[in-house]
């Protein structure tokens, strides 16, 4: 499997040009940037990778950073690199989101066991997106009724109640819910509320 590229973030050439040559020589592609400012313009058409990001940057700094990716909606993994006396910001960090973090000076094998975790997540977000993409197609078989009352039971509505919001009769409800089911091949409402609940998780985690 073709291993991810690194963004590396950090304001110092010279940690660049090290970890750069560190990663090179592991096979990872690494481009660097010397700004948050500057990674920012670019993040959002960026291929799949990991972001290694210094919590400390001049201008805007790493929190700022990855707040900002977050609230874009963009979804790459960020490593922390932090300093000695960083690790409560570190910590933030991990809170806010990031999958790891690794303080300086660090080793080879640690940096690698950080980008590896984050190429583990970028497997799971990929995985739970393609799984999203197969239960939304089945769901757009459906009618727009039908949807509406799939969508009634997944909030956990009674047939009765479901029906009193669409403003129609339980019976018809029951005629929905079957066909519905019929539509996604499916034998149990269990099932119906999976299909509607991985197809739901997939769009959460593009916003």
């Amino acid at each position: 499997m073709t291993e991810p590229t690194v963004y590396l973030v950090d304001d110092e050439a010279a940690v660049r040009r090290s970890v750069s040559f560190m990663l090179k020589t592991a096979g990872i592609t690494v481009i660097g940037f010397e700004s948050g400012e500057e990674f920012l313009k670019v993040a959002a058409g960026l291929a799949p990778g990991c972001v290694l990001l210094d919590v400390r940057l001049s201008g805007i700094d790493g929190m700022a950073v990855q707040q900002t990716l977050r609230a874009r909606g963009i979804m790459l993994p960020v490593v922390i690199i932090t300093g000695h006396g960083d690790v409560g910001l570190a910590v933030r960090a991990m809170k806010a989101g990031a999958v790891d973090f690794i303080e300086k000076p660090f080793e080879k094998a640690t940096l690698l066991a950080a980008i590896d975790q984050a190429h583990v997540h970028n497997q799971g977000r990929e995985e739970l997106h393609r799984l999203a993409e197969t239960a939304q197609a089945r769901l757009n078989v459906l009618t727009p009724r039908e949807r509406d009352v799939l969508e009634g039971l997944v909030n956990g509505h009674s047939n009765k109640v479901v029906a009193y919001d669409l403003g129609i009769s339980p019976r018809t409800v029951e005629i929905h819910r079957a066909n519905l089911m019929s539509k996604l091949a499916v034998n149990s409402l269990s099932d119906a509320l999976r299909i509607a609940f991985t197809a739901r998780v997939g769009s959460l985690g593009q916003d």
